[in-house]
């Protein structure tokens, strides 16, 4: 088995430049790409508009076919001796043919954020309820991430809560957090007075994003506008519907403008970014590029979680359990917006904060040296590794033969 080989299945096609989740896998392949390691992206999912072009970086891009035995084929030749699953409905639908073809490939789990956490969430909003920990898919991705040998995890809260709650052992979980460079956390050369108008940003494809802009123009916004009538919001993300177009409206200052060419420039002329987020999971990019083009932020606790590690924040926190009464919350919201845009002393205080944070709970050689040792650790001795781990190889077992057949089945139904 060559060391040199590393497959990485993904749920969709990087996008960089969309979304965090996009950037933060990017960091993952140029870890291992660091390492000398040859590195091979394949997806069962089609292209998307903002895909970026791997084989800039080296890294071989691979269209593959669930219920197919022409994985098996692909696998055999390319014999990876790490195996690193995007998000765990991939461990589900590859998992089986990794462990019966490739026994020995380490098999890794990027979660990027629990996404049954974040549905639960999402549930308990809709429905006003208690969020549902033990939910049908929480048995799926907690299953999966059992499974693996290591999972990167990216919150703290989350991390504590696989430990906690769910019983993971330890040895089988990695923090990892978004990985920035320290020498490109500098203050940018503009001033408070050069800045204007608020900003917005995220991909409207995902769920959280969406119900913060529609809680923005029904709420948040209508309020800030009344304290200053010249401000504009702009509101960038990849993938807008025309539900969300629709919101545009030059009158009251709310403008949707989609696509960003490059998000670090808009977010740089920004004075103030929103980010009222009711629900969610993992951590937030909108937040992180904010801090590191030195815009100041308002949002909820949503928001802070797995981000802040004991720090001060560097903006203005709402925390929603103390506002049963939506319309109390944004109108706090709201009086935080004005408060931060209006106040010099304030936002430059904050800013600085941002700068700080990031380079305390973000240092990429920190984030890289603690996977890559824990990596090398499993790597070394695997079968020590999985032995410590008795509910994985059962959970394993059981999937395996119930998964195969259904998969094996299905080709069968296609052909």
């Amino acid at each position: 088995m060559n060391k040199e080989n590393v497959l990485v299945l993904g749920y969709v096609w990087p996008e960089p430049n969309s979304s965090a989740a996009g950037g933060h896998l990017l960091s993952q392949l140029q870890l291992f790409l660091k390492q000398g390691w040859k590195v091979t992206f394949a997806s069962p999912a089609q292209f998307g508009e903002h895909k970026i072009d791997l084989s800039q970086f080296g890294i071989e891009q691979v269209l593959i076919k669930i219920n197919c035995s022409s994985f098996d084929k692909f696998l055999q030749e390319l014999s990876p001796s790490i195996v690193l699953f995007d998000r765990f409905m991939l461990e589900e639908q590859f998992g089986w043919r990794i462990a019966k073809l490739c026994p020995n490939a380490l098999k890794i789990l990027d979660t990027e954020d629990l996404h049954s956490l974040r549905n639960a969430r999402h549930q308990a909003l809709k429905q006003q309820s208690e969020v549902d920990l033990n939910s049908e898919m929480a048995k799926r991705e907690i299953a999966a991430i059992y499974r693996c040998d290591l999972s990167l995890i990216i919150s703290d809260y989350e991390l504590e809560l696989l430990k906690n709650y769910y019983g993971v052992p330890q040895h089988l979980l990695i923090h990892s957090p978004f990985m920035l460079e320290a020498m490109n956390l500098t203050i940018p050369d503009d001033t408070f007075i050069n800045r204007q108008h608020f900003i917005s940003i995220g991909n409207f494809r995902h769920a959280p994003n969406w119900d913060a802009v529609l809680w923005l123009k029904q709420k948040i916004w209508p309020l800030i506008r009344r304290k200053l009538p010249k401000a504009e919001l702009h509101i960038y993300g990849a993938y807008p519907p025309p539900k969300a177009t629709q919101l545009h409206n030059p009158k009251q200052g709310f403008l949707v403008k989609g696509w960003a060419t490059d998000a670090k420039e808009v977010m740089q002329q920004a004075r103030v970014c929103l980010a009222p987020l009711r629900f969610g999971a993992g951590i937030k990019g909108k937040l992180a590029e904010a801090m590191a083009c030195g815009t100041p932020n308002i949002t909820t606790q949503m928001g802070i979680e797995g981000m802040q590690m004991g720090h001060a924040w560097p903006g203005l926190v709402t925390d929603l359990s103390q506002f049963p009464d939506l319309d109390y919350a944004a109108q706090q919201l709201a009086n935080d917006a004005v408060k931060l845009y209006e106040d010099q002393a304030l936002w430059k205080r904050n800013q600085a904060l941002g700068y700080s944070l990031l380079a305390i709970n973000f240092d990429k050689q920190a984030i890289e040296n603690r996977i890559m040792t824990k990596v090398e650790d499993a790597l070394n001795d695997l079968r020590e590794h999985r032995k410590k781990n008795f509910i994985g190889q059962m959970l394993q077992h059981h999937h395996l033969k119930s998964t195969q057949y259904m998969s094996q089945w299905i080709e069968e139904k296609n052909k």
